[in-house]
Formats: structure tokens, C-alpha cells, sequence
């Protein structure tokens, strides 16, 4: 039960002070202290919402239970102390008629009613008794005889055992007197009786409870009304309020959706979403396109300067494409350049935007998509294409192509010496027809039959102005272009030239039939035998193509075999295990031998396997190797040659570097390139090998301070045969095959290799390796 404790105040209102409710309010208010007591930083702003957004409705029934707790209370109160003062004024009334009727125990004997009623209205003057209160006296015999109030004559004559059952028990306890709550009549009174003199006479104070109730009653009913109505205002607010909560929880949950799905499509794409606001120069970039550059996904703005950080020197100069934006020059962009990835290299996007003016200043937005496969694509066809060129120009036939409008798309330098035609004609989409009006007409052009008879086919005989003769064979390609390939048929020619005057010696000498029949069988034999003579240089053509791998690996065996004895022989002479060879020159001509020999048998080995290598037969044998002492063998190996030319070699090499690499070829790889960094190092230089392992893979760098390469010869370095053409490099010698075979192998294990490098500073190798069981 709540703890009331009442007051009547000067104003008689009640006050009340609810301890548990205080108590409650205290703890709450500690709860809430507590909760704006925690940093910040700690709660983020969407759990907080979610939060407040749960306690709103808790907080909602919490005011209700205590407003009605508190009126109910309130109402309660107020009728305790209404009664409590009824009681009050019922006893004060009961004893001021006593001290009105002290002494006048002759009354009571002869019931005499005026002067009663005269004595109690000296006492209560007109105004000060209430309505509701009634005093009665009462004789020696128990009934009543006099009275003031409202309806007190209706109780004159009545006994006081029918009107007060409880008078029984006051009289059985003189001097007790107190006050009683009672039915006078079915209503219910507070009723106080004391007796007046010895006799049994009494007086009684009754006071009707009927407008205390009636006021409580009403007190109820109105706030009972209040508070039915402020819950239901309150239930349709907390209503409406969970209905926007749930809209609103509802539209978050399309949105994250739809973000979902839009990031979803944008990753699976390799695309990313980029808004860039030039008032306060910050760029919002989508979860896509930080996951395209490896960067881990961030809610706030990227700084204007972290992106031109991260984009390629080479590719542009994104603080002028802002500059042009500013100035109102761009409207649209689309550029492709490279942004460095988490793990350093550069990965190639094209960015497409459309700059829109707000109120604010100008925004750039827009969609970069990642090309790098694209652009690697691009680099392979081109290659392809370059090869493709190189092929054609090295075919002894005249080869043109024309595409499906009639346009030249490519032609060799045959065609173009076989026609006499001037270089600012041969160019790339000029008209068949002005090729045609600038060549050299045919002496001779004749058709020849299909032999096909599909009619994409056409074969033509021409005779040049030189006197050779061409057969042009002309073939329809699957698109409607047109390629023509010309072939040199002078031999066969002047083969049909002799057969057709030999045909006319035979014609003319047909009278001497023995003669003639004579020279016919030579004919046929000279014939014979050109035709043997072609089918022999024919299949001698086709057979060196045989020859020349049959040439490779017989190579291997016929030129080591006398290179390993020259290198016994010459290593014996040096050491001079039988004895000394006398002169000194002998032992440093045997010297230049083993080393000759060595070099050759090196340039050898560099030759069949990049025919290997060339033709595909190379193949690597993973194994899972520990690379640390596999760099240390290495760099012993050449540790020689570089203390020769006082070359300092500085490593920095990890302690566990177990991959799946084949042992042979990541050995002739560290050899290839610590050769070459030492090769082409000066005296007194030095050479640095650096290696770093991750998830992904391992990475060498291979750094010296040698000659350095020309920034335009970098393209081929790591090509067949190619070295840098220096006066220093021509000196070192070599077959120039290290980096190509290096990068082969480093192809082979799906790795790349890097080269960078400043003429008079230096080169810088970067190796990448895959690691496979990640892969």
C-alpha cells in the first residue's frame, strides 16, 4: 500500500508526497544519468534511435500508470481528510452541546424542549451549523425530546435503541464517549454520543456522509473520464507513432535492400558509384569501389588530396580536372587512369560523370568502372596484332587485306615493291580503287580457273614490268572482306617457257621420229625431274622446320658432349694435376678456354630452353620449397663475380618463404637476374635483393646501381636476343636471353615481372609469385 501521508493546509487542500513513487523517479532519473553519462563515442547514432525508439512507447505507459496511480492516490487522500474532518466537527459539535446543556439535569427530567433548543441555538448561532448535522438530546427514558438541524424534528419521540443500536454499548462504557460511523435511515452518518448527567440522559451529533461520498464519487467519475480520455489520445498517438515507426522501419529496410542489390550489381560488375562536392572537397565513394582499389570500406567522406594521392602521376592531374569544373569548362567526364591499389600496384578505371550546379556549388557524379582486364586485353591484341605484322611482312608472298567496303586494312612490303606503289598510298582505310590508280599496271594478267568453282575464290596469273611473274590468289574472309596473297611462279613460268619450246622442237623435227621420239624421252626426263626438283625443295621446306628442332636437341648432346670435355680438359691444365705445363701463357690461354667454353655452354643452354620455352614444352614441376635457402645458394653463386668488381650485395630476406614453385627455375631465376644486376654493375657498386611474402604471394626486388636502362628500350628488354645497346653492355657480351627466359618461368608459375630503370642510376627488378594454395 502507497505511503500517504496527509496535511490540511490554510486553503484546505490536500498534499501528498508518495514515497514510492519518489523512490521510482530516483532510480529512473539515475538510469537516465547513467545512460547520458556514456561516451559518445560509444553509442552510434543508429542504435541510440533504435533505443529511444523502444523506450517511447515504455515511457508513454509509465506516464499513464503514473497519473492514474497519482490521482487515484490524490482522490483517496482527499477523502480521508474529508472524513476525517466530518468526524472532527461531529465530535466538536457533540461536545459544544454538552457544554451548552452542563448543569441542567432538571431538562432532562421534565423534557422541557424550548429551553433545550434555546440552549443549544446560544450555543450554535444561525449559519454556524451545518445542513448535513443534526443534535439531538435524549431524556432519562431513552427517547428523544429536543433537537436542532435540518430535520430534526422529524426524529422528536423516537427512541434511541431504534435510531442508534449502537447506544447499548455506550451506556454498558460511561465515560467512553466516541464517535461512530452509522445508517440513519439507510444513510450512512458519523454519529457521536455522550451521555449528560447521571440519569442517562444524552446528546447526539450526527453528521450525514452522503456529500462526502456524492464528491468522491464525482471525483472518480471525472477523472476517471480524464484519464480514459488522455489514454486514448495517448494510445492513437503511440498508435500513429508505431505505425511511422514501422513505415519507417519498413522503408529502411527497402532502402538497405536496395542498396543491397545495387552494391550487389555494382561489385559483380566491377564498378563503383563516386560523388565528388567541390564546395568542401570531399568524394563519398560506394563500398564497390573501395573493395575494386582493396581499401576497406569507410561511412565518412574521402578527402579531396587522399584521392589525387592515390591516382597515377602519368594519367592526369585530378586537382586541373577540378579546376576545369570549377571554372564551369566540363559538363561531362569521361577518362580512364590509374589508382593505386592496397597492395601497390595501379589498377586501371574509367570514370564517367555528369557535373550538376546545386545550390551549394557544383557536384561531380558518377560511375568508375574497373578496365584493367580490358586494358590488359587491349595490350595482348595489340601484340597479337604486332606479331601478326611481323609474320606477314616476313612471308616471301605479296599479302594485302582489303576489308568489306573495298578499304585497305594491311599489306606487306612484297605487295608494295610488286606494284611500285608510293607509301602515302598505303595507308590504313585509302579506297581500292586509288591503290589500284597508283600501281603499276600488269604486262600480263590472265584468269584462272576456280578450283574450288565455290566462287569466293579467285586466282589470277599477272606478269610484272620486271619481268617476274605473279599468281594471285584472292579469297573471300567470313565478314566480306577480301584477303589476296601473290606468289612468285617465275621459275615455274620459265619451266612452261622451256616445256612450250621444247613442244615446238619437237613439232618441227617430227619427221625424224627416232630423233624426235629420242629428244621427247629427254624432255620427259628433264621434266621428270624438275618436277622432282620442285616436290624435293618442297618437302625440303617443309622439313626444316623439323630440322630445326631436330637440329636443338641434337645440339644439346653434339656441342656438350666436346664442351664438357674441353671444359675436363682445360680445368685439368689449370689446376696442373700431371704436373706444370711450363710457360704461364699456357695456363692463361687454358684459362680463356674454360671460361670460352663456359660462356658457350652457357649461351647454349640459354638457347634450348628458350626453344623449350617457344614452343611450349616447358613445363614446371611445383613442390613446396623453401625459397630462404634457395636465395642464399644463389647469392653465394655470384658473391665471386662481385667481389671481382668490389660489389657490395645487401639483402633483406624473410626467415619463412614456403611456397609450391618449381626449385629448378626459381634458381635460374635469381641466378638470370643477380647476374645480369652484377654484369652490369661498375666496380665499386652496389646490388640490393629485397623479399616480401603476404597472403597472396611472394615478392622479389632485385635493385643495383649499375648502367640502367633507356626508358624506350625498356619495352623490349626481356624480349629473344635483345640487350641494351651500350658501349658497357656490348663489352659484358652474353646471348641476351636471361630476362626473357626469367620472365617466361615468372609466366609460368602465373607470376609477373616488373622492370624500372634511369639511365646512370640504376635498375630496379620486381618478380611477383602467386601463391597457389590461396589462389
Amino acid at each position: 500500500m502507497t505511503n500517504v501521508r496527509r496535511a490540511t493546509a490554510g486553503d484546505e487542500r490536500s498534499y501528498a508526497k508518495f514515497a514510492d513513487i519518489a523512490a521510482w523517479g530516483e532510480r529512473l532519473s539515475g538510469y537516465l544519468t547513467a545512460f547520458a553519462t556514456v561516451p559518445r563515442s560509444s553509442l552510434q547514432l543508429p542504435q541510440l534511435e533504435v533505443l529511444l525508439k523502444r523506450l517511447i512507447p515504455v515511457l508513454i505507459l509509465a506516464f499513464l500508470v503514473v497519473v492514474a496511480a497519482s490521482r487515484m492516490l490524490g482522490i483517496v487522500a482527499e477523502s480521508g481528510r474529508m472524513e476525517a474532518s466530518a468526524r472532527q466537527a461531529t465530535a466538536l459539535s457533540a461536545l459544544a452541546g454538552k457544554a451548552s446543556l452542563r448543569g441542567a439535569d432538571v431538562l432532562f427530567a421534565t423534557q422541557d424542549r424550548p429551553e433545550a433548543e434555546a440552549r443549544l441555538r446560544t450555543a450554535f448561532p444561525a449559519g454556524t451549523l451545518d445542513d448535513d448535522t443534526l443534535l439531538l438530546v435524549a431524556g432519562n427514558d431513552g427517547r428523544i425530546f429536543s433537537g436542532i438541524g435540518k430535520d430534526a424534528s422529524l426524529y422528536l419521540g423516537t427512541s434511541l435503541t431504534s435510531l442508534l443500536p449502537e447506544i447499548a454499548i455506550v451506556r454498558r462504557f460511561p465515560g467512553a464517549p466516541g464517535t461512530i460511523e452509522t445508517n440513519i435511515e439507510g444513510t450512512p452518518h458519523y454519529a457521536t454520543m455522550l451521555p449528560l448527567g447521571v440519569d442517562g440522559g444524552m446528546i447526539i451529533a450526527a453528521r450525514s456522509l452522503q456529500p462526502i461520498r456524492s464528491f468522491w464519487r464525482n471525483e472518480v467519475a471525472m477523472n476517471v473520464t480524464l484519464f480514459t480520455g488522455i489514454s486514448a489520445i495517448l494510445l492513437v498517438i503511440l498508435y500513429a507513432y508505431y505505425m511511422q515507426v514501422k513505415r519507417a522501419r519498413t522503408a529502411d529496410e527497402i532502402f538497405v535492400e536496395s542498396n543491397l542489390r545495387v552494391e550487389t550489381a555494382l561489385s559483380r560488375g566491377r564498378c563503383g558509384l563516386w560523388d565528388f562536392d567541390l564546395s568542401n572537397r570531399r568524394m563519398f565513394w560506394s563500398t564497390s569501389l573501395y573493395e575494386i582499389l582493396g581499401l576497406p570500406p569507410k561511412t565518412e567522406p574521402l578527402s579531396f588530396s587522399d584521392a589525387a594521392r592515390m591516382m597515377h602521376s602519368e594519367d592526369g592531374n585530378l586537382y586541373e580536372l577540378a579546376r576545369s569544373v570549377g571554372c564551369g569548362d566540363l559538363r561531362q567526364i569521361d577518362q580512364i587512369f590509374r589508382m593505386r591499389h592496397a597492395h601497390g600496384h595501379y589498377v586501371w578505371l574509367r570514370a564517367r560523370a555528369q557535373v550538376i550546379r546545386t545550390s551549394n556549388g557544383p557536384r561531380v557524379i558518377g560511375i568508375a568502372m574497373d578496365v584493367t582486364e580490358q586494358h590488359r586485353l587491349a595490350q595482348r591484341y595489340a601484340e597479337a596484332d604486332q606479331r601478326l605484322a611481323d609474320a606477314i611482312e616476313s612471308t616471301s608472298e605479296a599479302f594485302v587485306l582489303w576489308d568489306k567496303n573495298d578499304r585497305l586494312v594491311m599489306c606487306n612490303a612484297h605487295f608494295q615493291q610488286a606494284y611500285g606503289l608510293p607509301d602515302s598510298v598505303l595507308v590504313a582505310g585509302t579506297e581500292r580503287s586509288v591503290v589500284n590508280a597508283a600501281a603499276c599496271r600488269p604486262v600480263v594478267e590472265r584468269r584462272v580457273a576456280d578450283p574450288d568453282q565455290s566462287g569466293l575464290s579467285r586466282t589470277t596469273e599477272v606478269q610484272l614490268a620486271d619481268a617476274r611473274w605473279l599468281q594471285i590468289n584472292e579469297r573471300r574472309t567470313r565478314d566480306g572482306g577480301l584477303v589476296s596473297v601473290g606468289t612468285n611462279i617465275t621459275l615455274l613460268k620459265r619451266h612452261e617457257e622451256r616445256l612450250r619450246d621444247s613442244e615446238k622442237r619437237l613439232m618441227a623435227t617430227i619427221g625424224d621420229l627416232s630423233a624426235s621420239r629420242h629428244k621427247l624421252e629427254r624432255q620427259k626426263t628433264e621434266l621428270s625431274d624438275a618436277n622432282a626438283n620442285y616436290q624435293a625443295e618442297k618437302e625440303r621446306a617443309e622439313a626444316a622446320n623439323t630440322a630445326k628442332s631436330e637440329f636443338l636437341a641434337n645440339m644439346s648432346h653434339e656441342l656438350r658432349t666436346p664442351l664438357n670435355a674441353i671444359l675436363g680438359f682445360s680445368e685439368i691444365l689449370i689446376a696442373e694435376m700431371f704436373g706444370p705445363v711450363g710457360s704461364s701463357k699456357y695456363s692463361e690461354y687454358a684459362r680463356d678456354i674454360h671460361d670460352s667454353g663456359k660462356h658457350l655452354l652457357n649461351v647454349i643452354n640459354d638457347i634450348l630452353d628458350m626453344s623449350k620455352i617457344e614452343a611450349g614444352h616447358m613445363r614446371i614441376n611445383r613442390e613446396k620449397v623453401d625459397l630462404a635457402p634457395l636465395v642464399e645458394e644463389t647469392l653465394r653463386l655470384t658473391a665471386i663475380q662481385a667481389a671481382q668488381k668490389n660489389i657490395s650485395i645487401q639483402k633483406r630476406v624473410c626467415n619463412d618463404m614456403h611456397m609450391a614453385v618449381d626449385r629448378r627455375a626459381m634458381k635460374q631465376i635469381m641466378l638470370n637476374l643477380l647476374s645480369n644486376a652484377v654484369k652490369f654493375t661498375g666496380d665499386g657498386g652496389r646490388v640490393e635483393l629485397r623479399t616480401h611474402v603476404h597472403c597472396k604471394g611472394l615478392m622479389v626486388t632485385i635493385a643495383d646501381t649499375g648502367i640502367g636502362i633507356p626508358s624506350a628500350n625498356i619495352s623490349k628488354i626481356g624480349q629473344p636476343f635483345e640487350q641494351v645497346q651500350s658501349q658497357y653492355a656490348k663489352s659484358q657480351g652474353g646471348s641476351g636471353l636471361g630476362l626473357a627466359i626469367s620472365r617466361s618461368l615468372v609466366k609460368l608459375h602465373g607470376g609477373t615481372m616488373k622492370i624500372r630503370s634511369c639511365v646512370g642510376k640504376g635498375t630496379v627488378v620486381t618478380l611477383f609469385i602467386p601463391n597457389t594454395e590461396t589462389a
